[in-house]
């Protein structure tokens, strides 16, 4: 039988403690059902018997605290809340405990911005993690030794997994379901969850907004012509002659300060005020590439593909606001 610790932060997200917890004991009641052992033994373990989440919205009590547990299998690492600076030094405490049973054996996985605390463990320096998107610019900061993988809803290297944002967390424990308890059962708790078993990606909930949390104001003007001026075909040339760059020292201080290239830069820009357009918009997919600038069908499509995982009209049917909820 597998030990799953759940680990109980302060200012942790509720749904990300109870919903694993929910998911590995269906896989118990499914096996009980069909004449089978339990596979998982799932505890809470906290720093105190009494944790308050959300805010202080609730309180979570729990019988283990997560220092009395000597070895367990599998660290769940859930979503903090509000300030993560703050969060992670309420936490501090629980990163020698998380060290220790990785070293022991154990394997360890953070969900949505549960990544923080993961990475202060220091367990995944020069490896890959993914998070929330809306998180990336703060995570690169403060954790820059870290390869963040933004579009990737699950990550899985050496024993430790990380997923995306928000309720993706769900495909991580269905990952995780698979990994130790077989497909077939897998498939069977996203029937019971309704869980899509099959996403990869997050990259078509990701709103690209930018990367300004630096300091240098030569980049962030090009950031701002750029994004005033989603219209035309800029060139990295043109911007470097604005701004009195050569085209290399652009290119340089442009990665450094955004970690995109100046041309990935621009494709990012310009697919988000396509995304904009096929959302509120009723205009056709050639309209709404010509107002971004592209004069290339295919190009243009390819390049959409790319960063948001769908096709223009793929995105358009699944987030068109005028679809709206029929009526009864």
């Amino acid at each position: 039988m597998k030990h799953i610790s759940i680990l109980v932060p302060k200012q942790a997200i509720l749904g990300s403690i109870e919903g694993p917890r929910l998911v590995f004991t269906e896989v118990n009641a499914l096996l009980k059902r069909m004449g089978k052992p339990p596979l998982f033994e799932v505890q809470l373990a906290g720093l105190a018997a009494e944790t308050p989440v959300c805010g202080g919205m609730y309180t979570i009590s729990t019988a283990t605290l997560a220092t009395d547990i000597t070895h367990t299998d599998l660290v769940i690492i859930p979503a903090l809340d509000g300030d993560l600076a703050h969060a992670l030094e309420m936490n501090r405490n629980f990163i020698p405990w998380i060290i220790k049973q990785y070293q022991q054996g154990a394997e360890v996985a953070s969900l949505c911005l549960g990544a923080f605390l993961l990475a202060s463990t220091g367990l995944i320096r020069g490896r890959q993690c993914t998070t929330h998107w809306a998180a990336v610019a703060a995570f690169r900061q403060m954790f820059p030794d870290v390869e963040l993988v933004e579009d990737r809803l699950i990550t899985d290297e050496h024993g430790i997994y990380s997923s995306g944002g928000a309720f993706s967390y769900l495909n991580l424990v269905l990952y995780l379901i698979e990994k130790y308890a077989g497909r077939e059962m897998a498939v069977m708790c996203s029937k019971v969850f309704q869980i899509d078993i099959e996403r990869v990606s997050q990259s078509a909930f990701i709103v690209f907004q930018g990367q300004k949390e630096h300091g240098d104001d030569l980049v962030k003007k090009a950031q701002t012509y750029i994004e005033d001026n989603v219209q035309e075909k800029i060139t990295v040339d043109q911007l470097a002659d604005m701004l009195a760059l050569g085209r290399r020292n652009l290119e340089r201080r442009f990665k450094k300060a955004t970690t995109n290239s100046v041309m990935e830069y621009i494709q990012r820009v310009k697919v988000e005020a396509a995304k904009n357009s096929l959302e509120s918009s009723r205009e056709n997919v050639n309209e709404v590439m010509y107002q971004v600038g592209y004069t290339d069908p295919k190009a243009f499509r390819l390049t959409f593909k790319r960063i948001t995982g769908l096709s223009p009209m793929q995105y358009r049917s699944k987030y068109s606001r005028s679809k709206g909820v029929a009526a009864a």
